[in-house]
C-alpha cells in the first residue's frame, strides 16, 4: 500500500510521534496551522470516512476522539478549547487517503475557517 500515514505507522517514515498505543498514532503536523498542531490516525487502514463501518470501527473512531481529548489536556489547552477536524474527500479538503483527525491547539479560532 502506498499510503503516507500507513508508512509513518510503520516506521519507514520519520514523524514527531506525541502518542502510540496499540490502536492510535498521534504525530505533530510538518504544516501547522496552530501553535499546536498534531494528526491523529487509527493504525488500521480506512480510507475516508465513508468507509467507517457500524460493525468494527465505531469504537476505534471514538478512541481517536478520545485521544484528542487526553491530548489537549496534556497539552495544556484543553479548558481554553481546541478544534479537531476531520476531512472527507476532495471537495473537504482530505488531501491524504487513511481517515486521521486534526487536533489544533494554542490560539482562538474562528468561523468559517475559509
Amino acid at each position: 500500500m502506498d499510503c503516507l500515514f500507513c508508512k509513518i505507522i510503520e516506521r519507514e517514515i520519520p514523524a514527531d510521534i506525541v502518542y502510540e498505543d496499540d490502536h492510535v498514532l498521534a504525530f505533530n503536523d510538518i504544516n501547522p496551522q496552530a501553535p499546536t498542531h498534531m494528526l491523529i490516525v487509527p493504525k488500521r487502514h480506512i480510507a475516508t470516512l465513508n468507509d467507517i463501518e457500524e460493525e468494527g470501527d465505531l469504537a476505534l473512531v471514538g478512541r481517536l476522539q478520545f485521544t484528542a481529548a487526553r491530548l489537549a489536556a496534556e497539552q495544556g489547552f484543553a479548558e481554553d478549547g481546541y478544534r479537531v477536524v476531520m476531512n472527507c474527500n476532495d471537495h473537504g479538503g482530505q488531501t491524504v487517503y487513511h481517515i486521521h483527525m486534526h487536533l489544533m491547539g494554542g490560539r482562538r479560532f474562528t468561523w468559517p475557517a475559509g
